[in-house]
């Protein structure tokens, strides 16, 4: 998720939560093997479980709003037979509608759960590092239920709808790299991609295939061929 690119708050709170864990991780090893100090693993755990919560809330967020522009592009592609759903999937018992130290108090509780099978395992059960992304169309479950094309349109819908929430919250466009995407779309989809970014998006696509490629979308291209390390025009 491209969360950091509109929010460096964000960005602080996952390099402090993801150092911690790192501690925390070491620690559960060494006491896995009978080494290291329980009370010092509740002084990481305490940190983590801050960090966690705001990291957390964050992203419950920022899916709400992704979820606005997902939807109504996913139905365009879909020329309005599908309805998409994205939904932020945490590996505790929380949501979207808990401020955060109602967050953080679900948080202790999962600690206290996991605490014996964490050192028996020697690694961080529970947090944002073990938080998944779900997608729903129509009521059916993309990844488990969803055809190829679903599954590429919702991918697709998923990346323009980054693009737009960052451009609607600091006013640029991110540089988009679409690596060897195009040959893997049917012609509207591909069509409907490089209309919505033509003139407004800086981008850089790579393929073993440019005959997949629009050839109208060709000729306002700056081509480029790579060989062996070699750059050619």
């Amino acid at each position: 998720m491209e969360i950091g690119q509109i929010s460096r708050v964000y960005l602080h709170h996952l390099g402090l939560y993801q150092k911690v864990l790192l501690q925390r991780n070491h620690l559960l090893k060494s006491l896995q093997i009978n080494k290291g100090s329980k009370e010092m693993l509740d002084v990481l755990t305490d940190q983590m479980i801050v960090l966690a919560a705001e990291v957390t809330k964050r992203r419950f967020e920022f899916i709400k709003r992704l979820q606005k522009w997902a939807e109504q592009i996913h139905h365009d592609i879909s020329r309005g037979k599908e309805k998409l759903e994205i939904s932020y999937v945490p590996s505790s018992n929380v949501s979207d509608e808990m401020d955060l130290s109602m967050i953080k108090e679900e948080l202790y509780k999962t600690y206290e759960k996991q605490k014996t099978r964490e050192i028996q395992r020697g690694v961080t059960l529970f947090g944002p590092h073990r938080d998944d992304l779900g997608f729903v169309i129509n009521h059916h479950d993309v990844q488990t239920y969803g055809s190829q094309g679903q599954q590429r349109t919702t991918a697709l819908a998923l990346k323009l709808a980054e693009i737009e929430l960052i451009y609607s919250e600091i006013g640029e466009y991110p540089i988009l790299l679409l690596d060897d995407v195009l040959s893997e779309l049917d012609d509207y989809r591909q069509s409907h991609l490089l209309q919505t970014i033509q003139n407004r998006v800086q981008t850089f696509v790579t393929t073993t295939n440019i005959a997949g490629i629009d050839h109208q979308t060709l000729n306002q291209a700056n081509i480029c061929k790579v060989s062996e390390g070699t750059i050619s025009s």
